[in-house]
């Protein structure tokens, strides 16, 4: 990500960006919100994982059922929005 994006950003989102960046090769390190999850090569196991990191940093509960069809993260502005939403309301 450029440095100018990134100073753009908050801390959830960079932290959100980064946790998701850790289970990628790191060619496709380099992600922004626009960045769908499928085109990063994240699949059923590798998104449950990203939840179970995700849950873990922002101290939150992600509710993700990997079996269902309907795609509601699916891109990384997504899951940013997702966590901003559940942090706001354990406060």
């Amino acid at each position: 990500m450029k440095l100018r994006e990134r100073q753009n950003m908050d801390d959830v989102a960079v932290d959100t960006i980064a946790v998701i960046a850790k289970r990628l090769p790191p060619e496709k390190r380099d992600l922004g919100p626009a960045d769908r999850l499928e085109d990063l090569g994240i699949d059923s196991f590798g998104a449950v994982e990203m939840v179970f990191d995700l849950e873990e940093k922002f101290d939150i509960q992600i509710p993700y059922n990997s079996n269902d069809a309907r795609v509601d993260l699916e891109t990384v502005g997504d899951v940013i929005n997702a966590i901003k939403k559940l942090v706001a309301e354990r406060s």
